[in-house]
């Protein structure tokens, strides 16, 4: 639900946004604070999937313009038809939050390579896809439009058993960068938020509670983060007040990255 209290700003109120693998975790989180501030929203997750047209309701309950577009951003048909079906139904795009992700854990030596081909086209392809779409239809309509891409602390923070997932965050980071260098003549933002370590269905669904119990107290902030930490960021990063932001990578971590700096006691 929106509570009342937090949707007094509105510094989102007639922005058509597009979030993508928006149906659960992340990305959920991002559609919920941009619709507390007024965007109207294209939420996407995957064909077939469970969950999409469950938060498409929560979000209508709650007084949100919102629309489900279930399509594979995996894929560049995909996400052709995503904005097919975006412009069709809410006319221009505004912006643009890339979630979608695909990883794998297997150690380098082991890790199959169609596993590390599938990562790279479910994280970096599929970012690459749904931006340069979005940023033609802008550049076309002369849209001074935002982008904002979820990648990951492991992006720069190696991790063992996820060469592929790191090694594709790390280019997508890149990407964004280069595309914001692009993008200035055409007054498009294009800028990246980092999540850390999130309580996510995934994460619940990866781990054990006991896990959990174990592991959160060890972290720099004492908890996890959460699906609205950085639906925030990206709330922020999508409205007038992030106008002279772009080619930006924001980590939303709890200093998550840092944790094996500190001093031992």
């Amino acid at each position: 639900m929106i509570p009342e209290s937090n949707t007094k700003s509105m510094r989102l109120k007639d922005q058509t946004i597009i979030v993508t693998a928006a149906g659960r975790g992340i990305g959920k989180g991002c559609a919920i604070e941009l619709a507390r501030e007024g965007a109207a929203l294209i939420i996407n997750d995957r064909p077939g999937g469970k969950d999409l047209q469950s938060t498409v309701q929560e979000l209508r309950d709650s007084g949100a313009s919102v629309i489900g577009v279930e399509a594979d951003v995996f894929t560049r048909a995909g996400c052709e038809a995503l904005l097919r079906q975006a412009v069709e139904q809410s006319g221009p795009i505004h912006g643009l939050v890339s979630c979608p992700a695909f990883q794998t854990v297997a150690s380098f030596l082991q890790l199959p390579p169609e596993d590390f081909e599938k990562v790279v086209q479910g994280t970096l392809f599929s970012g690459f896809h749904m931006s340069q779409l979005v940023a033609q239809q802008m550049v076309e309509q002369s849209l001074l439009g935002k982008i904002v891409f979820v990648s990951s602390v492991l992006a720069q923070r190696p991790m063992a058993g996820k060469s592929a997932y790191c090694a594709a965050k790390a280019g997508l980071n890149h990407l964004a960068r280069t595309i914001a260098v692009e993008l200035t003549s055409h007054r498009i933002n294009v800028n990246v938020i980092e999540p850390g370590w999130i309580d996510t269905p995934g994460e619940r669904e990866a781990f054990s509670p006991e896990f959990f119990a174990e592991e959160t107290p060890k972290l720099p902030w004492g908890r996890l983060g959460t699906p609205r930490d950085i639906g925030r960021a990206a709330a922020f990063l999508m409205s007038s007040d992030a106008d002279y932001i772009t080619g930006t990578v924001l980590p939303v971590d709890g200093a998550f990255r840092f944790r094996d700096g500190r001093m031992i006691d």
